[in-house]
């Protein structure tokens, strides 16, 4: 699909803006932001001041979902960049019970047949988003990575509430497993991985996967991970308006996807909930300081660890919500970004489960 003239311009004006000199650039965005011992990176800050010279934001201002479905669409042309190359690509569909799953895999140039896979699940609050709107995060894991992305397009609420994006989740994974060699990858060095809402999905599919006994992830990507919804932590009070993802934002998200009889404390929506995490796959955490998710992600790896499993945790302290999405812009965003694609690379090298 052809970018409309205005995004290009606009894209060609943030462009030129990341290139001004780092004194530009702070004039531009304003005095340094520090908040809760840390400084907001330069990059950041630069985004969030056009954000909010442009007026957009990540919801419609009148919460309309098809409104933000549209936004979110066309934001990622500005601040994705080009696609990255080389990395081969192919539209599949997964069978599920209630019709066709969409989904897109990612190869990288040269990988050879056997690799490990990548099941990942895009953010979004689980009302908005596609495998286009994280089209180059996809791309970026593939190629630093050097494993097969999988980029599963689930359904969203409030047409489908969950259960529904959780119940994909799994069908896709189990898909994964089952269909490794017509992927081209390893059955047994398949992880799951995904950004905000997408993390909730990857900690929740690892979870039932590893629950129900058979196969199941060997490892876990969880990029600043929404996994309780029953709990107001200190960083969203903190973050939670100014820094990309609102406070506003999350109530709207939650309530879409989790509306009134749902049971917020379901350990598949909320899995730092769970009885029980241990056995789970070793896992790799990513927060980012400036976000409102940055304490329940990290009260996670903290009872992930408590149950024995392996897992990293790196904040971004620096960062905003989101930052995986915004790696055409500046360097601050893509070095991040490439952190997690390392510590995947680590996590299923020569994985044997």
């Amino acid at each position: 699909m052809a970018i409309p003239p205005q995004i290009r311009a606009q894209a060609a004006a943030m462009k030129t803006i990341y290139a001004l000199p780092s004194p530009l650039r702070r004039l531009i965005a304003g005095k340094p932001v520090q908040l809760d011992g840390q400084e907001l990176a330069l990059d950041a800050q630069l985004l969030l001041r056009m954000q909010q010279l442009s007026g957009t934001s990540l919801v419609a201002s009148d919460f309309d979902v098809n409104t933000s479905r549209a936004a979110l669409d066309a934001a990622r042309h500005l601040v994705s960049g080009a696609p990255i190359q080389p990395v081969a690509t192919r539209e599949l569909l997964i069978p599920a019970d209630h019709g066709d799953i969409p989904a897109r895999l990612y190869t990288p140039q040269g990988l050879a047949d056997g690799s490990p896979l990548l099941v990942f699940y895009h953010g979004g609050g689980f009302v908005i988003g596609t495998r286009d709107s994280h089209d180059n995060t996809a791309r970026l894991l593939a190629k630093q990575a050097g494993v097969r992305v999988l980029s599963i397009e689930y359904r969203l609420a409030p047409e489908h509430p969950f259960p529904a994006a959780q119940q994909d989740a799994l069908t896709a994974f189990d898909y994964a497993h089952a269909k490794a060699a017509d992927l081209g990858a390893d059955a047994e060095r398949i992880a799951v991985g995904g950004d905000s809402a997408g993390g909730n999905l990857a900690a929740v599919t690892a979870l039932a996967a590893t629950r129900r006994g058979g196969p199941a992830p060997a490892f876990q990507l969880l990029l600043y991970p929404a996994v309780d919804s029953t709990t107001r932590r200190r960083s969203r009070e903190l973050f939670g308006n100014g820094f990309f993802l609102t406070d506003e934002h999350m109530t709207w998200f939650l309530d879409q996807y989790a509306p009134a009889g749902v049971d917020r404390a379901d350990p598949l929506l909320s899995p730092l909930l769970a009885d029980d995490h241990t056995g789970l796959p070793p896992a790799y955490i990513a927060t980012a300081g400036f976000d409102p998710l940055r304490d329940e992600g990290e009260a996670y790896a903290a009872k992930l660890a408590e149950a024995g499993v392996p897992v990293g945790l790196s904040r971004q302290d620096d960062l905003i919500h989101g930052f995986v999405n915004f790696t055409g812009v500046g360097t601050r965003f893509r070095e991040a970004t490439a952190e997690a694609a390392g510590a995947l690379r680590m996590g299923l090298s020569g994985y044997t489960r």
